[in-house]
């Protein structure tokens, strides 16, 4: 099943749905300055249920309902880390599906508590094989339990890429009046990279695809794809610079961005912008960084002690 955004966006006419996109962009006035490049971020946090997946989460959900695998009452399943995790439960409260994630157990707990709001029940995983655990026991469930489920599969999913093929890379390109030079963002189901890229490499636009440096990290949301299960949809061509971002330094910049710009980001928006700078440094242009979320669903992590 092949959507357009037209369709999206007719079968969500008079919902809060229509509100999926079109976030702001804003500059880096003080961590940008004395760079060669301007650094802008795009502010995912935002979207109705605050995050980029909120732009997934909808298109896997119309493109499941147009293929009909969820007739008859049949779960939107997904494992996730958390942030896919609320999209589909507050997308599935609005299209009337009910919702089963599979979590990690160390995803943070304003996540959980706001999938439990929209109306998601809430399977934990061990937290030491992380979202890789969660993949496999969704998995299982899926396999075992096929006229129960409607496994959407975040990271094997096309429609996930093509909503930032043709709404986040689109958005971008109008924002900038098709300036942008370089787009960051990281890359966790790698659904955000690949959609824009096909968007905006065309425009010769330069694709930084950052990762965190370490298997074990901070930066949830985030894969370190040398130690982690390969999301089908992943391919690193599509990316003309690779970045290994480590977790402290990008949580020193998190806090830098809400005492310095007023922009309140969760660590993975603080990587992204770390990984632009190093870019700005030597390159000179316009770079777009997207911030996949905000920081108060981390309140109760290490990061604001």
């Amino acid at each position: 099943m092949i959507l357009t955004a037209d369709l999206v966006q007719k079968r969500v006419r008079g919902t809060i749905l229509e509100r999926v996109g079109n976030t702001p962009l804003v500059p880096l006035t003080r961590i940008g300055a004395d760079l060669a490049a301007e650094i802008w971020v795009k502010l995912e946090s935002f979207n109705p249920a605050g995050s980029v997946k909120d732009r997934a989460a909808l298109w896997m959900t119309i493109a499941a309902e147009e293929e009909g695998r969820l007739r008859g009452g049949r779960r939107i399943l997904d494992a996730t880390s958390g942030n896919t995790g609320v999209a589909l439960a507050m997308v599935g409260a609005v299209r009337r599906h009910p919702v089963e994630l599979v979590m990690p157990d160390k995803v943070s707990l304003e996540r959980k508590q706001m999938a439990v709001a929209f109306g998601a029940t809430i399977l934990l995983t061990d937290p030491l094989e992380g979202t890789d655990g969660a993949i496999r026991h969704a998995q299982k469930l899926a396999a075992e339990h096929p006229d129960r489920y409607a496994y959407v599969d975040q990271y094997s999913n096309s429609a996930n890429p093509l909503a930032h093929e043709l709404t986040t890379g689109p958005e971008i390109w109008e924002q900038t009046r098709g300036k942008v030079t370089h787009f960051v963002a990281g890359v966790g189901t790698s659904g955000t990279v690949m959609g824009v890229s096909r968007a905006l490499r065309p425009q010769g636009v330069r694709i930084a695809a950052a990762q965190p440096a370490e298997p074990f990290h901070g930066l949830e949301g985030w894969k370190h794809m040398a130690t982690a299960i390969r999301p089908p949809i992943w391919d690193e061509d599509a990316a003309d610079v690779h970045l290994m971002i480590p977790t402290d330094p990008a949580l020193d910049m998190t806090r830098r961005l809400a005492r310095e710009e007023g922009i309140f980001t969760g660590p993975s928006g603080g990587a992204a912008v770390l990984a632009a700078t190093r870019i700005a440094s030597s390159e000179p242009g316009l770079i777009v960084v997207l911030l996949a979320d905000g920081g108060e669903r981390y309140m109760s992590t290490a990061l604001w002690e």
